[in-house]
């Protein structure tokens, strides 16, 4: 499926951008989200649910669920299960502005200063404590638990992080100008198109 400006965004894209500027706390930390990637399930070459597996199959399961998994054997990255539950699409967390529990935050993560702590998605969840334990907890109901919808803050766009795939889908969303925001790095593999598939 190629999405485009003249084709209709899926539902997860309206979704992502509700995430920005929400609170997210877990184990002691709160975050205010700074930045998101959506993934549409199985419309999407680049999520983990565009093939149906055992790892992926908490994504066809309720929405307001936290889908984690290990990137590269190295750290944890959380997302947000989004739904339709036949669609299995989900949002990354990949960044935020720790707003509580500063100090616990510190200890996990290092002195890397304010704007680090959880900048980038293996950084955010380990700000946070995020680990495999925490996959499938209900986020508006947990104790891993999303905050309220706020105002809409200034939003920037762009492509997505790494992906191969579907690699010029601008689907990652930030706070426009917010410090805590990753840099963009686009991944060798992706092909030079100027659109998805």
């Amino acid at each position: 499926m190629t999405y485009g400006r003249t084709v209709e965004e899926p539902a997860v894209v309206e979704r992502a951008r509700g995430l920005l500027g929400r609170a997210f706390s877990a184990h002691g930390v709160t975050v205010v989200i700074t930045e998101v990637e959506a993934y549409g399930g199985i419309d999407d070459p680049a999520s983990h649910a565009f093939t149906r597996t055992p790892r992926s199959e908490i994504m066809y399961g309720p929405p307001w669920r936290l889908y984690v998994y290990r990137s590269y054997g190295l750290h944890h990255c959380a997302n947000i299960v989004t739904g339709p539950t036949d669609r299995a699409a989900a949002v990354l967390l990949r960044a935020g502005r720790v707003v509580a529990g500063h100090a616990l935050a510190e200890q996990r993560r290092g002195d890397v200063g304010p704007a680090r702590l959880a900048r980038g998605p293996g950084n955010l969840a380990a700000a946070l404590g995020i680990t495999l334990e925490d996959r499938g907890a209900d986020v508006r109901t947990g104790a891993v638990r999303l905050g309220p919808p706020v105002g809409p803050p200034p939003i920037s766009s762009g492509p997505r992080v790494g992906v191969s795939r579907a690699a010029d889908l601008p689907w990652r969303f930030w706070v426009t100008g917010d410090p805590t925001v990753s840099a963009y790095r686009r991944s060798p593999r992706a092909s030079s198109g100027t659109s998805g598939t």
